[in-house]
């Protein structure tokens, strides 16, 4: 995923299925520079990871 789709997900009112290693996440918050996130695991538990946002994946891509 680039920086730009992270933003428009992050901001987005809608739900948008994004996956982290075969896991779905939600993403918390980006970097200044875009270039990482933190996010956490959809469900149960909040633990949070900082992650490249190259890793994200958007479903359907």
């Amino acid at each position: 995923m680039d920086e730009r789709r992270a933003r428009q997900i992050l901001s987005s009112p809608a739900t948008i299925e994004v996956t982290f290693e075969g896991t779905k996440v939600w993403i918390d918050s980006l970097s200044e520079d875009g270039q990482t996130a933190i996010v956490h695991l959809r469900g149960p538990g909040e633990e949070r990871t900082q992650v490249a946002v190259s890793d994200l994946v958007e479903a359907g891509e």
